[in-house]
């Protein structure tokens, strides 16, 4: 259980008086130094802000409970600086809510809480060994780069759809963190599955956005697969239900939305079927990313797959 500690405030001290100066010289230092200060009482309230913020969203206190954004607010915060925030975000890498389980991220993020006098933390390294990963890649200084010159995998492949189907997109992308899946891992299902066609149906008469087969529509509640928040929500429903059981690994978990989890236990990885390995190669060329959060309550992972 994770240890509930009043936060750590820091603040700057303002510029001090100069006996002896003239007046003007003064009133310069003393503007100056309540600038400073301003400053200062401004970044702590917005980092105050999101750890508040993530706070709400990792327990679902007065919001839907989304820890995929709880971890990105805290990120936020514990990239300017914010204890608490590199504390908590800390914890999520330790428990694997919201982000991939990683004890060594979690170890770097507590040391650094813990050279700022966070207490909690510096206790939280005892359990976490001292092999430090570094920091995640949200609180690595930004580079600018014109959108014009990055690499095909780095641009975003929804950014510019069509108006019919950027409202699905938005659809989806505003359902999606209420079942912990990533947006983008979710539109690159449906691009893949049905090219955003609400309406699409299969040969083997799998029907809609995220194309369910009339079995996984029973599975997943689904009483009208041609509905699309209905469709949606079992597509979303099975693919988080596909990650908690094959541990975050997106490739076996779209192998599985695509072929079925039982045809992927048979052959213990993506099974050998080319519909099935082109259908794997897309999903993760649009998503960029090999593995994502998962709840490992959700299910048991088959044997095959290494713990994490």
């Amino acid at each position: 259980m994770r240890m509930a500690l009043p936060r750590i405030h820091f603040s700057c001290p303002t510029a001090a008086s100069s006996v002896g100066w003239v007046v003007a010289g003064t009133l310069a230092l003393a503007t100056i130094g309540q600038a400073s200060a301003d400053q200062s009482d401004t970044t702590t309230k917005v980092r105050s802000s999101l750890v508040t913020q993530a706070l709400a969203y990792e327990h679902g206190e007065g919001v839907a409970k989304d820890p995929i954004k709880a971890a990105a607010l805290y990120c936020e915060a514990a990239r300017s600086g914010d204890a608490e925030a590199q504390f908590s975000l800390g914890w999520m890498y330790v428990n694997g809510r919201g982000v991939a389980r990683d004890d060594g991220t979690a170890a770097s993020l507590f040391a650094l809480a813990a050279e700022a006098g966070h207490e909690a933390a510096r206790n939280a390294l005892k359990f976490v060994g001292d092999q430090r990963t570094g920091v995640p890649d949200c609180m690595r200084p930004d580079e600018p780069v014109a959108s014009d010159t990055l690499p095909p995998e780095d641009r975003d492949p929804f950014a510019e759809l069509p108006a019919e189907k950027q409202k699905i997109a938005n659809l989806v992308s505003t359902l999606a963190p209420t079942y912990t899946v990533a947006p983008r891992l979710a539109l690159a299902v449906v691009a893949v599955e049905s090219n955003f066609d609400p309406m699409a149906q299969s040969p083997k008469d799998a029907r809609g956005l995220m194309q369910l087969i009339p079995k996984t529509a029973n599975r997943f509640r689904v009483k009208n697969a041609f509905d699309l928040r209905d469709n949606v929500r079992g597509g979303l429903a099975y693919l988080r239900w596909l990650l908690s059981y094959y541990r975050g690994e997106v490739a076996l978990a779209a192998a599985a939305y695509n072929a079925g989890e039982g045809v992927v236990d048979k052959y213990r990885g993506i099974p050998p079927y080319p519909e099935t390995r082109d259908y794997v190669r897309r999903v993760l060329a649009l998503f960029g990313n090999e593995r994502h959060p998962y709840d490992p309550e959700l299910a048991t992972p088959p044997a095959f797959v290494a713990p994490r």
